[in-house]
């Protein structure tokens, strides 16, 4: 196996502070959570690519249901029809959430 240095490993890896743009859902409700997301997705939609931070809840004991799967799904059906280039699931023990690349100018996938 060969040896990756970590700082090359790192280079290629996503972080929070890679973020353009960041969307804050957390203490929202999932009604007004996919709407918001729907609307930043419009946003970027045929503009130039950008990487861009969706912050959730975390999930706790007392937390019950989560925005994870709700927006993770509306994420992935975006990025299934080309809006969005890529997405990763962000863990973070301060709250969770998604790293997204949109996918850019000339999207016209629906």
């Amino acid at each position: 196996m060969p040896f990756f240095d970590p700082d090359d490993v790192a280079a290629l890896t996503l972080r929070r502070a890679d973020a353009e743009q960041v969307l804050d859902l957390r203490g929202v409700s999932v009604e007004d959570a996919r709407a918001a997301v729907q609307r930043l997705l419009d946003q970027r939609r045929f503009s130039t690519a950008a990487t861009l931070l969706v912050l959730i809840d975390p999930a706790g004991p007392q937390s019950g249901k989560t925005l994870f799967l709700p927006v993770g799904r509306q994420l992935l059906d975006a990025r299934r029809r080309g809006v969005i280039a890529a997405v990763a699931p962000l863990a973070d023990p301060a709250g969770g959430g998604f790293l997204v690349i949109t996918a850019g100018r000339g999207c016209d996938a629906d």
